[in-house]
């Protein structure tokens, strides 16, 4: 296991975890969101290419209706 900070909170995930995988986990739709890396947001296909190490810090952005 390790530990990544998500939306500015800690979670533990698996180790060897790609970007992508992580997000399927958590059942997001990945058509509708963006995803930033240690301080870069990262396009859709390179969530695969995304490992997941200790200490990385995520932030997972859905957008929200409304006016």
């Amino acid at each position: 296991m390790i530990t990544l900070k998500v939306n500015g909170k800690p979670r533990e995930i698996e180790d060897g975890l790609d970007l992508q995988s992580y997000l399927a986990t958590i059942d997001v739709n990945m058509r509708f969101i963006a995803v930033g890396y240690n301080g870069q947001v990262v396009r859709k296909e390179d969530f695969g290419h995304v490992k997941l190490h200790p200490g990385d810090a995520l932030e997972i952005v859905r957008p929200v209706g409304g006016g």
